[in-house]
């Protein structure tokens, strides 16, 4: 029994790389909160100096952000998440680092709280534990298990096709029903996109690492900026009719799941994974997203416009 446990200590493969990445993940998740805060306020100033507009922020709109000092302050803070979210791909699988994320969500709820003199109710903070929890459970379990696996040109046109897909049926859906949109579609719409950026930019940095920059990377390139685009303009037009942790909770449980979803099916992160881990991922998604519903539906500010 004892050398049994010893050889499934030794066989399991942990990536000690993944060291580096996990903390560099963390500190972007809070770069993340502090940069949704900022841009928070800064959206929901404009709306209350111009027109309300319906069905999303206009280019008006979109240009007086800039002269908003707490948005471009949020801007900034979140380039830095995303530098940091960077290098944390180059050490990790998207699997372990992306969920990582959620940590944002517990920064974001407590500086909202505070900022905004609302406290968090009893609901929203066990939607937030399960939001958290099932993020902590699937990172746990990825930890173990996944692993990086080299991205084949057949994988990279398959997951640029599904983009392509994705990017028509948002655009589509904007045109046609954005008066009838509320935060819930922005935040979800900016979560998938968001998802596939991460992915892509794993991609785009392996294959840079083995000097495989050609038309493909390019082309990957291409879809990262214009997913990164129109999910960026989703998240404003979520800022401006939800409060900041709703945003977070929807981005750091959606973005994570798309990411892992293909580093699962496409990349084949897990293959070696028994089955019960399977399930645990299964089970600790959905209750990632019933906490998301739950914050959805009964956070103190869901219905209400938050000022500066």
């Amino acid at each position: 029994m004892h050398l049994d446990l010893i050889d499934f200590t030794v066989d399991l493969p942990v990536d000690p790389r993944q060291a580096i990445g996990i903390p560099l993940a963390l500190i972007g998740g809070v770069f993340l909160s502090l940069g949704a805060q900022f841009q928070h306020r800064g959206v929901n100033k404009v709306e209350a100096n111009t027109v309300a507009v319906t069905g999303g922020l206009d280019p008006h709109q979109l240009l007086l952000l800039l002269r908003r000092p707490s948005w471009v302050i949020g801007t900034l803070m979140l380039g830095l998440a995303i530098v940091f979210q960077l290098s944390s791909l180059a050490f990790a699988p998207i699997i372990v680092v992306q969920p990582l994320g959620a940590v944002a969500l517990v920064i974001t709820s407590i500086v909202n709280a505070r900022v905004t003199k609302t406290p968090v109710n009893r609901a929203s903070k066990i939607a937030i534990a399960l939001c958290v929890g099932g993020i902590g459970l699937f990172v746990t379990v990825a930890a173990f298990f996944a692993v990086d696996k080299p991205v084949t040109d057949k994988n990279l046109i398959t997951i640029l096709i599904v983009l392509g897909c994705v990017l028509v049926t948002f655009v589509v859906a904007f045109a046609l029903l954005h008066t009838q949109f509320k935060a819930i579609f922005y935040i979800t719409g900016a979560g998938v996109l968001y998802g596939f950026v991460a992915t892509l930019a794993k991609v785009i940095i392996n294959r840079t690492q083995n000097g495989n920059f050609e038309w493909l990377t390019l082309t990957c390139v291409a879809g990262l900026l214009l997913a990164a685009a129109l999910g960026a303009y989703f998240v404003q037009n979520a800022y401006s009719s939800g409060p900041p942790d709703l945003v977070i909770a929807g981005l750091t449980v959606i973005d994570p799941l798309v990411a892992v979803g293909i580093g699962i099916v496409v990349l084949g992160e897990i293959a070696q994974a028994p089955v019960w881990a399977g399930v645990a991922f299964a089970v600790a998604g959905a209750i990632a997203i019933w906490g998301v519903i739950l914050l959805s539906r009964h956070h103190p500010q869901a219905s209400v416009t938050v000022s500066e």
